[in-house]
């Protein structure tokens, strides 16, 4: 896949296929307009493209509506959209003055003037311009003027099982790893890099990555306790993590991710970890001492391998 950062430089698509949006989490609804649009450009002998903005339109105009957790980083989502075999990635710097141009404007001098489109491929809910007054009756009026070819996804192929990244966001603040995998069609994943913490747990024999994650907007899943896959320089190895604000050992309320590694001894701090959910399996709690937060470690570990052995067969 190829991938451009703004508008400056694109070269010349040949037969372009071209679908729109943020894509946030690249999930199994997802999925249907982008094998829609392979397919079409096989049909033609084009190329697809996708066009995305960064940031999150919703992130730059938080001003007017409530901030937004977002399922995937940008390196994130160019990773998922990469192994969905899209020809190009183009990825639109979003600011305000760009919010401002108005739905025809957004035709004429964005669409048509950067990418001379063959076929636009849209989400049935698609909006765009000013006041996101531009629609699918909007490109259909006008396509005939600009001379590009139209094909609206319907709803009931994109919302196949009800499927959102509103429903897979509401599903990870409860901490429901499975039904956010089985939305997602893939594990939901966080990247950090790895933090020196009080090193607490290594005195009782769990020693912990503290992990910082970058992009504030990046959505958490609850707090709690998860069994996990994490990737480290292409290997991977079981863990437990915790999410939460860790009651037994702190009384600063500040939300930390720590993730166990089984098996694992080497010192890592400076390395950058990618963790997979697989499960959550216990709220987090206060105990009573560390005596009682050891013999509960060594429970978790049970249950995780547990989980882990399960996802692995």
């Amino acid at each position: 896949m190829r991938v451009f950062r703004g508008l400056e430089n694109l070269p010349v698509f040949k037969n372009p296929v071209i679908t729109i949006g943020t894509f946030d989490g690249v999930h199994l609804g997802h999925y249907r307009i982008l094998e829609r649009l392979q397919k079409k450009a096989t049909e033609i002998d084009g190329e697809s493209i996708l066009i995305t903005f960064e940031p999150h339109p919703r992130l730059v105009l938080a001003s007017t509506q409530p901030p937004i957790e977002l399922l995937t980083t940008l390196d994130e989502k160019i990773r998922a959209l990469d192994e969905m075999k899209v020809d190009n990635l183009v990825i639109v710097p979003f600011t305000k003055e760009f919010s401002e141009i108005t739905a025809q404007a957004y035709i004429a001098d964005f669409l048509v003037s950067h990418f001379h489109p063959h076929t636009f491929i849209i989400g049935y809910d698609h909006h765009f311009g000013k006041g996101r007054h531009g629609n699918y009756q909007l490109l259909e009026a006008e396509k005939e003027n600009f001379g590009f070819n139209l094909e609206e996804i319907p709803v009931k192929m994109i919302e196949h099982n009800a499927i959102s990244s509103t429903k897979i966001r509401e599903a990870l603040h409860a901490g429901d790893i499975q039904k956010a995998t089985t939305f997602l069609g893939k594990r939901y994943s966080i990247t950090g890099k790895v933090v020196e913490g009080e090193k607490r747990g290594r005195l009782i024999g769990f020693p912990t990555a503290n992990i910082e994650i970058a992009e504030t907007y990046k959505l958490l899943p609850a707090n709690g306790v998860y069994a996990v896959f994490v990737y480290l320089n292409d290997q991977c190895f079981g863990g437990m993590m915790n999410i939460g604000v860790r009651p037994t050992v702190s009384t600063a309320n500040k939300r930390s991710i720590e993730v166990h590694l089984f098996d694992f001894h080497e010192m890592i701090y400076g390395e950058e970890l990618r963790v997979e959910f697989i499960e959550r399996f216990r709220e987090e709690k206060k105990f009573t001492g560390m005596d009682e937060l050891l013999k509960q470690l060594q429970h978790d570990k049970e249950i995780a391998l547990s989980i882990i052995h399960a996802s692995s067969v």
